[in-house]
């Protein structure tokens, strides 16, 4: 692959993981049209600012996860640019930049908007500071001398930044409101997210260990992995149910759908239990974070 190319900075954002930017968006916004509040431009905004932050995001694990000794070239999972020698480290410095600085003009666009439809309850400052924690979170979940991932709050990180504050700050905006159908939606979605992380480092236990990356698989041993990775998308599918009290019937059931298909990758995963092969696990969860997002999306606007 040529140095510092397009291909390289394809592989480098993880296209395959930007899906999980998308579903909390529209979860979001189906949530906002059926309580007669959807706004299309700053949903449109809330997207472009998820998807560059997590492209950030991915782009700082890419270099510090290799500057830490965790990615090396001979690593089980999927390509990552830095340690494959794709981008140099000065190309990857700057892209890291440019991406921080489009989140950062994404991010003004959404405050601006929502000003200006005076949508806020606090004026705005209470976006600025939820940005500047996405800020922080993309930074020091692998970066700074304290990560996050290394110190077993991975998983925390990915339910509140990739679960939580996008789906709730997303319809807030366009809303000016939260309630606790949000939540619950919200922290579905968090759940089924953190599946992807939870099946990354269940394949990275030993890697990990010899890094001193303290992930929970790490911390707790391959048993918790392979029963929190089920866990996570029973307690999704469990807390959807949940909207059955709202009279969100088909955003209740229709989750249910995603079970199959998370059993089955989960069977898939205990079966073959560690190497590479387990790559085959990561692409089936997030064929099913997609799955279940639209799930869910299709499940609020139908009612």
């Amino acid at each position: 692959m040529k140095t510092n190319s397009l291909a390289a900075w394809i592989v480098a954002v993880r296209p395959y993981s930007l899906g999980n930017s998308v579903i909390l968006i529209l979860v979001a916004s189906a949530l906002a049209w059926t309580d007669g509040a959807f706004h299309a431009l700053p949903a449109l905004l809330c997207l472009l600012f998820a998807v560059l932050m997590q492209c950030t995001a991915n782009l700082v694990n890419d270099l510090w996860d290799y500057l830490k000794g965790a990615d090396q070239p001979d690593r089980l999972g999927p390509d990552r640019a830095f340690a494959k020698g794709y981008i140099t480290l000065g190309t990857m410095k700057a892209g890291i930049a440019a991406f921080t600085v489009a989140s950062c003009a994404a991010g003004l666009g959404i405050l601006a908007w929502a000003v200006r439809h005076d949508t806020l309850a606090w004026g705005g400052w209470e976006l600025v500071a939820v940005g500047a924690a996405c800020l922080l979170f993309a930074y020091f979940y692998t970066a700074g001398p304290w990560p996050l991932a290394y110190h077993g709050l991975g998983d925390v990180a990915v339910i509140l930044f990739f679960g939580l504050i996008p789906v709730g700050l997303s319809y807030y905006v366009q809303t000016g409101s939260w309630d606790w159908e949000v939540t619950v939606a919200a922290a579905a979605c968090g759940l089924v997210i953190d599946t992807m992380l939870m099946v990354n480092n269940f394949r990275d236990r030993e890697e990990d260990a010899r890094c001193h990356k303290r992930t929970v698989v790490v911390c707790f041993g391959a048993a918790f992995g392979r029963w929190g990775y089920l866990a996570l998308g029973l307690a999704a599918v469990a807390l959807c149910l949940s909207l059955l009290a709202a009279g969100r019937a088909w955003a209740a059931l229709l989750p249910l759908v995603y079970l199959a298909a998370h059993i089955a990758t989960w069977r898939k995963m205990v079966r073959i239990d560690h190497g590479d092969a387990l790559n085959i696990c990561l692409g089936e969860t997030a064929r099913n974070i997609m799955l279940f997002g639209a799930l869910l999306t299709i499940g609020l606007l139908l009612g």
